[in-house]
């Protein structure tokens, strides 16, 4: 059974609630929770101004994205860009409808293109992975790939971000093959995804109540520990001074880099569902031919 890395009230960022629920936590970054995930804008508000979208949740939010972003950044906006962590359904689903209405690239690594292409499907959710309901719940989860192929583009080898300049894009897989996260080397912003949480995504309660706390990624739909575990290593040995998760609110200062590197330390035993599917026999559906993309 995983543990907590508890945080206090005192690691979290403070955050500036704007309209359409959505929440600033840094002059050029905000985000709005859709039901159990969070989907990212980074740009200055302002009509006009340039920004990207990071992820898209759930194919019910659409219309609020739409109103978020119009609310930032002035009616009839558009991004630069669709940056994509990772294409489970929880943050694809809505990224066919927008990318088609806004006519704008969608970003994403490349061991994620069968998902974003209609090719492939990931591997079952793992139920018994313990935690609670979500976890119970999670092979009602929708696997299907969705399919921007038409406007679908492979991230810079260079690892930067299309639209995010001083941004630089990681490979942490583990909970997806092509999982990606964010990093602002200049202020240590980290944008990561789902390879860490801030919340114990696999209970109802938890995500309901939003008790600040450093997770591995989501349990159930997590395939490969063993490289879930590299990536936690990675981003904990960045030092980052601030944190915005998938799941949960956004983190930062000490108290939180002592919780990651604790995670980092004791993932097996802190993280992992011993004994579970995935545990025992690691998803690897393929390694990148390019070790640029690595």
């Amino acid at each position: 059974m995983a543990q907590q890395l508890a945080l206090t009230d005192d690691d979290l960022a403070p955050v500036e609630r704007g309209a359409d629920k959505i929440q600033v936590f840094a002059p050029d970054l905000a985000f709005r929770t859709f039901s159990i995930v969070n989907v990212i804008f980074f740009g200055l508000p302002g009509e006009g101004s340039d920004w990207v979208l990071i992820d898209t949740g759930l194919p019910t939010s659409a219309g609020a994205i739409r109103a978020c972003a119009e609310n930032r950044f002035g009616l009839g906006t558009r991004p630069r860009a669709i940056i994509m962590t990772h294409a489970h359904f929880d943050h694809a689903g809505s990224v066919e409808q927008l990318s088609q209405e806004w006519d704008v690239p969608v970003y994403a690594h490349p061991l994620e293109e069968p998902y974003l292409r209609g090719q492939a499907s990931y591997p079952p959710a793992d139920p018994m992975v313990g935690g609670g309901a979500m976890a119970l719940l999670s092979p009602l989860f929708p696997r299907s790939p969705v399919d921007v192929s038409s406007r679908l583009q492979m991230l810079p080898i260079d690892h930067g971000v299309p639209g995010m300049p001083g941004w630089r894009w990681l490979h942490t897989p583990g909970h997806s093959p092509g999982h990606i996260s964010l990093f602002r080397d200049s202020d240590r912003t980290l944008i990561a995804g789902d390879a860490v949480v801030t919340t114990a995504q696999e209970s109802v309660y938890a995500v309901m109540t939003q008790k600040p706390e450093i997770h591995g990624p989501p349990r159930y739909l997590t395939p490969n520990w063993i490289e879930a575990e590299q990536s936690v290593q990675l981003l904990a040995g960045l030092e980052p001074e601030l944190i915005v998760t998938g799941h949960g609110l956004p983190v930062r200062g000490a108290g939180m880099r002592a919780r990651l590197h604790e995670l980092a330390e004791n993932f097996r035993a802190v993280a992992v569902p011993q004994g579970g599917t995935y545990d025992l026999n690691p998803a690897n559906p393929g390694k990148s031919d390019n070790d640029a993309y690595r």
